[in-house]
Parts: structure tokens; sequence; C-alpha cells
């Protein structure tokens, strides 16, 4: 929530956003890696419907949400979904739509291309793995809306980056970002 902090500097100049916020920093054998792989890979998803909630009554004491229309978590295609049986970012986004009482939704920012994980690419890799994989289904649902797109960590900003893309090309859309974990 403070400006210019290390996810707004990072995303600086790569698309158009009010704010970008996340609730910690993520390191390497940190706590935050132990919950986020715990919420990814041994299917927890309570944890992030949890840090959304905490997060959210957070920024709900600040201005960072107060025109924020819509939560919007970055989707997964749906094979990955049904493998893994839910979307970590939709739990997130659950947890913070209970806090603040803004709505979310997971039907029309879409995944339309199944690509590999990202956990061990470079940040070049990253950005060609995630070109173009995002579309929206009826842009007229996000027009004049102001979005909290959200994710579970911010390690390049290229999913984010990619999701804002298909975004932008809804009409007079509005983007903040908020993750749970800023990994660089």
């Amino acid at each position: 929530m403070i400006p210019d902090n290390e996810s707004e500097i990072l995303l600086a100049g790569r698309f158009p956003f009010k704010r970008v916020a996340a609730f910690s920093m993520f390191t390497t054998k940190g706590v935050l890696q132990v919950l986020i792989h715990e919420l990814k890979y041994n299917h927890k998803p309570f944890i992030g419907e949890l840090i959304g909630k905490i997060y959210g009554e957070d920024l709900s004491q600040s201005s960072f949400i107060e025109t924020v229309d819509v939560i919007v978590p970055v989707p997964l295609h749906p094979k990955k979904k049904a493998l893994r049986g839910y979307n970590q970012a939709e739990a997130f986004a659950q947890g913070l739509s209970v806090s603040t009482s803004i709505p979310f939704s997971v039907d029309q920012l879409v995944r339309i291309v199944h690509n590999p994980t990202q956990t061990k690419l470079s940040k070049t890799q990253r950005w060609e793995n995630v070109d173009g994989i995002f579309d929206v289904k009826d842009k007229s649902a996000f027009e004049n809306k102001h979005i909290l797109l959200v994710d579970d960590v911010i390690t390049t900003g290229s999913t984010i980056e990619a999701c804002a893309r298909a975004l932008l090309k809804c009409a007079n859309v509005t983007i903040s970002v908020a993750a749970i974990g800023e990994a660089f």
C-alpha cells in the first residue's frame, strides 16, 4: 500500500495501473514460501482464503481499494485447475472479497493456452511462456470498471502483465494489482 513500492517499480511502464501492492515479501525458506507451497501443492486453499481475508481487512483501512469494482484472480488453464482441484489465486480473491465486500469474477478473464509452469524459468522465458495466453470472454463485463487483479506471487511480473494486456482490451478499464507475495 506504500506508493512506489518494489512491485510498482517492477511493473512501471509495462502497462498502466493505478496501484500495486503485496501482502508480504517472499523469501527463499521463509514462512511465506512454506505457506505458498502448502497453498499451491498440498491442497490447502484455505491458506489463500485466510491470507486474503487478513490482507483485505488491511486494504480496507486504506484508500487502495476504495474505487475497486471487482476482484479478478489470475486464471489457471482448465486442465491445470482440474488437476490441482482449485486455483490458488481464486482462493486469495475469495478471501479478499469476504473482507472487503467487493465482488470477484472468475469466469471472464480466461487462460486460453495450457503452458508449462514458470517456477524455474528465466525472466525472458517467463515472458515468452505467458505471451498471449489470456483473453477476456465478454469485454463489456469489465467496461468502465476498476479491476483488482490478484495472484499468489509476483516474481518478474510477466503473468500479471500478460493478464493486464488482455484486460486492457476492455473499454475504459483501470487496473490495480494485489499479490500474496513479491519475490525479486
